[in-house]
């Protein structure tokens, strides 16, 4: 097996070893006309060695650099090496002494893989343009060239135009009140890692939802996004009483367009959210309990390297957990434990057993691969495992301490590991063994201690899944009170055939077709597609074609193939890729095999 230094960044050409970029000023014109931004970015380095360094190697893809110059205004030298695949351009800046500032005029690619411009039709107005970015894991360098690297934390000032009329926001300090005549300045005093830069424009409203908590999105949807995400102010205050102080002054958010390609992004200061999370009843808010939990463990305390993403995921799933259970209540929250566990279950089908562990191990790979049920649930299974062994009260008091000792820190596993010799296994060492906390992070499959979670909540489900299965008819069935959560379980534990007298059975009591709930519609859409139930197709293509949230999509469309139905697949691809994020397109060219 293949050797790797665990605290080399595969993932990045950044020599930041020698000299590290530590804040940068952009200054950005944005072309819908031309699909680019255009401009500079004015790098500040520090030279990490007595030996001054005589270059700066950053990240970059697909961009044109147009002139390279030190503080001095003279012109660097620079090689623009042929892009790799998954990683683009190695740039090499040529420095001259002890050059502290280096000034790169740039455009992106009409083609970024790290921003989508929408044409007017694709928005919700109809009217207006709209351009937003995804830059996690690896897409930043796709609109800045940086050092684009978990570990690369930056602060950093902007100047952004824009057309006159249009609202232009940041993942940093935003004014809500700035005249929209086009043009927008932006700071964030705070270093964040590159992969939280992130940048929108368009026909954006804002609505306070608390003194400290607000939300951009298109006028038609700010009153419904408003009411959704109500409970945000009394999240934040949760949060704090868990982990300590927030610390990034503002928690808003803004709902893009349906093409944005992720439930939701944590980017400091503007979080973004898909409109799927707007199902009008908050059954879906946990995602905004999620990203604000990043606030924490993620955007303070943040992964190395992308083999290290557990360390965000696995303690932000279970701090959204206990967000959710303060705020909602303990059945919510058993609730989502069990359907976390159950994708959890679905992946061990797939995923080979070497990849079974909570470390993704792609230093070889494409870190769009680290994303997978293991990062995030087996991560807050061993979580929530701390917790039971230690007792609330203690495991909350670790925490603190730990979110606090690395503040403002990229860490790796085996820092974590460190940590926890010197503190958890020191102070709880009659609760937990070294060899026990390994096996969690080294392990493959669960230890064979674990138990899985429950809810007495289920049992309605369970025996009306039961009695449906037994009878053949819903006449008897009581799901009147059903939460979108009974509803996911019901359909994911379904057996993996059923007939169409069954599945009809089904869509004529409940209409499940025409869900308005994306959770559901995607649970039922699964089932109905591996039972050829045809008279789902035609709702599925709708779907698909107006939904660009890779969770839905990509398992849909292989569903399609799985069921036989790829020709049908590529004609709903065709008309819907278009209107896909350039960060996932990829991934689904892959699955439809265009």
């Amino acid at each position: 097996m293949k050797q790797f230094d665990l605290t080399r960044d595969y993932h990045s050409y950044a020599n930041s070893h020698e000299v590290k970029v530590t804040h940068f000023d952009l200054a950005l014109a944005i072309s819908f006309e031309r699909k680019n931004l255009s401009g500079y970015v004015n790098l500040t380095i520090e030279h990490q060695e007595a030996r001054l360094a005589k270059q700066l190697i950053l990240d970059t893809r697909d961009l044109t650099i147009e002139r390279i110059e030190n503080s001095e205004g003279q012109a660097l030298s620079y090689q623009l090496a042929q892009a790799d695949e998954i990683l683009g351009s190695r740039l090499t800046i040529d420095l001259i002494a002890d050059d502290a500032a280096v000034k790169i005029y740039y455009q992106t690619s009409p083609e970024a893989e790290g921003l989508q411009w929408l044409t007017p039709a694709q928005t919700s107005g109809k009217k207006l343009p709209y351009l937003f970015s995804q830059s996690q894991p690896i897409n930043a360098r796709s609109w800045i060239p940086l050092q684009d690297s978990p570990k690369a934390r930056v602060t950093f000032n902007a100047n952004i135009t824009a057309p006159t009329g249009l609202r232009v926001v940041m993942s940093a300090e935003n004014n809500a009140d700035v005249e929209l005549n086009g043009a927008f300045t932006f700071r964030m005093t705070e270093a964040i890692p590159t992969h939280l830069l992130a940048i929108a424009c368009g026909d954006l409203a804002f609505q306070a939802i608390g003194s400290r908590s607000g939300v951009y999105t298109e006028p038609s949807m700010l009153t419904a996004c408003a009411k959704e995400f109500e409970d945000t102010e009394q999240m934040i205050e949760i949060a704090e009483s868990l982990l300590g102080p927030y610390r990034w002054g503002r928690y808003d958010m803004i709902v893009l367009p349906p093409s944005f390609p992720f439930g939701g992004m944590e980017n400091p200061r503007l979080a973004f959210m898909t409109p799927t999370l707007i199902a009008g009843d908050k059954s879906l808010v946990s995602t905004v309990a999620h990203e604000l939990a990043h606030s924490w463990t993620g955007n303070l305390v943040s992964n190395a390297t992308w083999r290290d993403l557990w360390l965000n995921e696995g303690f932000t799933t279970y701090f959204t957990n206990r967000i959710v259970e303060a705020v909602y209540g303990k059945e919510m929250a058993e609730l989502e434990v069990v359907l976390e566990y159950g994708r959890l279950l679905e992946e061990f089908k797939t995923m080979p057993v070497e990849k079974q562990t909570v470390t993704a191990n792609v230093q070889e790979e494409d870190p769009n691969n680290a994303f997978d049920r293991f990062t995030y649930d087996k991560a807050s299974m061993f979580v929530h495992d701390l917790e039971r062994r230690l007792g609330r009260s203690d495991f909350d008091q670790f925490l603190v301490t730990y979110v606090q000792h690395f503040s403002f820190k990229a860490i790796t596993t085996e820092d974590f590991i460190a940590y926890a010799k010197q503190t958890l296994l020191v102070d709880h060492k009659d609760k937990i063994s070294e060899a026990e906390l390994l096996e969690w992070i080294h392990g493959v499959g669960m230890p064979n201690w674990f138990v899985a979670p429950t809810s007495s909540s289920l049992d309605k489900v369970v025996t009306s899944q039961q009695q449906w299965l037994a009878e053949g008819s819903a006449d008897n069935f009581q799901a009147s009170n059903w939460s979108v959560h009974h509803w996911q379980y019901f359909l994911t534990t379904l057996p993996e055939s059923l007939t169409q007298q069954q599945l009809q059975d089904l869509d004529n009591h409940f209409n499940l077709t025409q869900s308005k709930n994306a959770e559901i519609a995607f649970a039922w859409f699964t089932v109905a597609i591996r039972n050829n139930y045809q008279k789902v197709l035609p709702a599925v293509a709708s779907y698909l074609q107006s939904i660009g949230r890779g969770k839905f999509v990509r398992p849909l469309y292989k569903s399609l193939n799985d069921a036989g139905l790829t020709e049908l697949a590529k004609e709903i691809y065709q008309v819907a890729r278009s209107g896909y994020h350039p960060s996932i397109v990829g991934m689904l060219d892959k699955i439809v095999k265009l």
